[in-house]
């Protein structure tokens, strides 16, 4: 079975272009040359989304659902990190592990935690492979990253396929079948945010969350590119990100930005709030602030 990114590869290369064949023969599968998401009818992404649960539920043995949620009307999400109070102990890391479908060997993570000295924000100084008995240690904070949701996001402008943009409710996806691996957008991002799967990710089945989005944590194959999306088949139903729920110290607050009754717009009002790397202009809707 040929994938789109290996059909252009050989295109490009002049190598064994397909005939119509091949076509015939039945080597492209079911959907190979379907729209992408946003150019979808409403009965071609109706027959998409069956034949992606009809294969995910085969692959991992129970019965997956594929959601297509919308934004909401008026919401734009962003989230603020206390980082007085995080302890570095990555319970969010893992939670976004097992939420999002991540692979397990190789290990895709999509937030790193940065051990920072007292004193400095230097991110490039920050070690993000740390192992203590025990966390926090001594003289030292920790910095979570993992994708800004940037306002004016560098990585969306340099996809040469379009196959990455900012949603109405802020939230910047990635149409999986749609990225050709030119990892145009990992080299863009200024957060190292973005993750490639250089081989075909590992995710056992006991370990599959069945329920998940189009455009967030269906599972994902080698030559994609994937990063964290606020968790929208949840938030976009009211729930909390996966990362928020998990942290053990209330580090993190998750929130509507457009209501002034939400709490990320009380912390944003009271507190110092600062992003990382402002000079770069693309105005994250990440915040940090020590409490």
């Amino acid at each position: 079975m040929i994938t789109r990114r290996e059909f252009i590869e050989k295109s490009a290369l002049g190598a064994s272009l397909l005939t119509l064949s091949s076509l015939i023969s039945g080597c492209i599968p079911e959907g190979f040359f379907k729209n992408p998401l946003q150019k979808m009818s409403k009965e071609e992404l109706n027959r998409t989304i069956q034949r992606m649960e009809a294969t995910y539920s085969r692959k991992f043995s129970k019965e997956v659902t594929v959601k297509t949620t919308p934004a909401q009307q008026d919401v734009l999400f962003g989230m603020v990190l206390n980082l007085s109070k995080c302890i570095g102990c990555r319970r969010c890391v893992q939670a976004c592990i097992k939420e999002n479908n991540q692979s397990r060997d190789p290990q895709i993570a999509w937030i790193d935690v940065l051990e920072m000295k007292h004193g400095s924000m230097d991110l490039e100084k920050g070690d993000r492979y740390y192992q203590h008995e025990s966390v926090p240690a001594e003289g030292c904070f920790y910095l979570p990253i993992q994708c800004q949701q940037c306002q004016d996001p560098p990585c969306v402008k340099v996809c040469p396929v379009k196959a990455t943009w900012k949603e109405p409710d802020g939230v910047i996806v990635i149409d999986y079948d749609w990225c050709i691996g030119c990892r145009y957008c990992l080299a863009a991002c200024p957060y190292n945010a973005r993750k490639y799967n250089w081989s075909n990710p590992s995710l056992p089945a006991k370990e599959m969350n069945p329920q998940v989005h189009y455009l967030g944590n269906r599972p994902r194959d080698k030559g994609e590119v994937e990063k964290c999306t606020f968790c929208i088949h949840r938030t976009r139903e009211g729930k909390y990100p996966a990362c928020v729920e998990a942290c053990p110290t209330g580090a993190r607050k998750f929130g509507n930005l457009l209501d002034r009754e939400s709490v990320v717009r009380k912390i944003l009002a009271e507190k110092n709030i600062f992003v990382l790397k402002p000079e770069l202009n693309v105005y994250p809707r990440f915040y940090y602030y020590f409490g």
